[in-house]
């Protein structure tokens, strides 16, 4: 309830912008829902929400427009389709190695990750190497597929606390 008291004591001055830090925190299943329309009417009237938080999921459902920081630093920044849409394809395969090289011979952006492969090219065209080259694929999915929280977790897999921690 405190929560809920909260964005109604910011709202009671009509803002045109509303800063808020982790709004879900501490609400159920029924607040947050209330929580998220709220702020989407809000932002379709005209105003603007400027939104904190770690749950991105919830940023993933609100959200329009996104700035991920890692360690302090603007890891990706843009509109959220346009973030989920440049996720690039994820593959992982026998042997990541060798693919990334025939992608890469073949014109592909290839970027490594903890998980195996983070190419520019549509699912099809990774497909069509690795079958032309005999390379068994273990997954091959669009980018974006996962939404944002594996996005995050990509883009700052290098510098990640657990990965100091370890």
């Amino acid at each position: 309830m405190r929560q809920r008291l909260g964005l109604a004591a910011a709202l009671l001055g009509e803002p045109q912008v509303l800063v808020l830090d982790e709004p879900a925190n501490g609400l159920d299943p029924q607040g947050i829902h209330w929580m998220r329309g709220l702020l989407r009417r809000f932002a379709d009237g005209g105003g603007t929400v400027l939104l904190s938080s770690h749950l991105l999921h919830e940023v993933q459902v609100v959200a329009d427009d996104l700035v991920m920081i890692g360690r302090g630093r603007i890891v990706a920044m843009g509109s959220k389709d346009e973030l989920l849409r440049r996720g690039g394809t994820s593959v992982t395969s026998t042997d990541d190695d060798r693919l990334a090289r025939l992608l890469q011979d073949n014109g592909v952006d290839v970027t490594r990750t903890g998980a195996g492969l983070v190419v520019d090219a549509e699912p099809r065209v990774v497909g069509e190497i690795a079958a032309r080259e005999s390379v068994v694929l273990l997954e091959l999915r669009s980018g974006g597929s996962d939404g944002l929280e594996e996005m995050f977790l990509d883009l700052t897999a290098a510098t990640s606390r657990e990965g100091d921690a370890a």
